[in-house]
């Protein structure tokens, strides 16, 4: 009866997790950033490549996210595991944000507000770094009073 209740959890679990990845993954589809991406490296040509990834990220995420494994590194390798997997996850974010302000059309009209002719890119620049700075220092104080 025991084994039965897990698997049927793991199943339900699963399923769940999978609709949710999926909504999310069509969101993010509808908005083009994936497409983006693939024309800005000019990779169009490993589209099933991508796809297969896409797929993969969201069932271990999945898979990840239910059973938490954990993964002994070292401290040196898992450091710099934390170090690669946050740089690719802010590079996701940041491409996910500039995606669904540009069809928003959200930046035209920042501009306009703001009275800014030139240097909107700037003014975004400075917003990502001073969210970056907020963000390490929170981390840096908040692991260094744990430790």
């Amino acid at each position: 009866m025991i084994l039965l209740k897990k698997i049927l959890l793991a199943f339900f679990g699963l399923c769940a997790g999978g609709i949710i990845a999926a909504g999310v993954y069509a969101f993010l589809a509808i908005i083009g950033i994936f497409v983006r991406l693939m024309g800005k490296t000019g990779t169009r040509k490993h589209i099933m490549l991508y796809e297969t990834i896409i797929i993969l990220g969201g069932v271990l995420g999945n898979i990840l996210d239910i059973y938490e494994f954990p993964i002994y590194m070292g401290a040196f390798f898992g450091h710099v595991f934390l170090i690669i997997a946050g740089l690719s996850m802010g590079i996701f974010v940041g491409c996910l944000v500039m995606s669904l302000a540009e069809t928003l059309k959200a930046l035209p009209v920042i501009s306009r507000r703001i009275h800014l002719a030139v240097g909107l890119q700037y003014l975004i620049f400075a917003l990502a770094a001073g969210k970056l700075a907020g963000s390490l220092a929170y981390f840096w104080y908040r692991m260094a009073s744990l430790g």
